[in-house]
């Protein structure tokens, strides 16, 4: 069973939904794999909660 995890900021459904379907077809080619063999896991985290360069996203305005 292998496993694919991402950590992002909120995303909408339908990111979520191509996401999920490129990661697991990506890996599946790459690793000659079944898709149906892969579990994806996606943890979504607030801007509030993220910092990049010394600054919380949410701080610098970003998307």
């Amino acid at each position: 069973m292998p496993v694919l995890s991402i950590e992002s900021a909120k995303l909408s459904l339908s990111q979520k939904r191509e996401l999920v379907r490129e990661l697991t077809n990506t890996a599946a080619r790459i690793m000659d794999l079944n898709p149906n063999a892969f579990y994806v896991f996606i943890n979504e985290n607030d801007k509030d909660n993220i910092g990049v360069g010394g600054q919380l996203i949410s701080d610098k305005g970003e998307k």
